[in-house]
């Protein structure tokens, strides 16, 4: 199994990110999606998953940043669009990223579930997009928390795999 993302010079577009137009980002977040392309996907597969994470935020903020958690998202569809996030049918299930911390004050609750994208302080960041193929649909409700997730997937898990993706500072 393989996951991939378009990247411009080694580095996310800057439209998905820190330097996202005006109009692209909301109360300090960017919230238009990156494309994704899965391949490979396991014969025996039936659905598909994925996390995109910041490991690099540890030393910034002291935990793994959750940018965007997905489920329940059908092998008939091998590739999500530019803004998915936004745009997805209700049947495909997006969980709570970081900005739904309790921890945090002043986030907006739309702004809690689906995309948040990298937004990094100091320098580059390496985030990580995992993939998941899954023999069953997941019993699992819009705004789910990652830890959940990655319960729920166990016992069902045919493959799995990562891509990194570099944003810049």
């Amino acid at each position: 199994m393989k996951v991939s993302v378009p990247l411009e010079n080694g580095l996310l577009a800057d439209k998905y990110g820190k330097y996202a137009s005006g109009d692209q980002i909301k109360n300090g977040k960017p919230i238009i999606s990156f494309p994704i392309e899965f391949a490979d996907i396991p014969s025996d597969a039936k659905y598909l998953a994925f996390t995109f994470t910041d490991p690099g935020s540890i030393p910034v903020c002291g935990f793994e940043w959750i940018h965007w958690t997905v489920a329940n998202i059908p092998v008939s569809m091998p590739s999500l669009p530019e803004n998915f996030s936004q745009s997805a049918p209700d049947e495909i299930i997006q969980g709570k990223n970081s900005s739904a911390s309790p921890l945090l004050s002043g986030n907006l609750p739309e702004l809690m579930n689906g995309y948040n994208g990298p937004y990094p302080s100091d320098q580059t960041h390496d985030y990580i997009l995992k993939a998941y193929a899954l023999d069953e649909k997941l019993d699992i409700q819009s705004g789910f928390w990652m830890n959940e997730l990655l319960h729920k997937m166990n016992g069902h898990m045919i493959a799995h795999c990562r891509f990194v993706i570099p944003s810049r500072a």
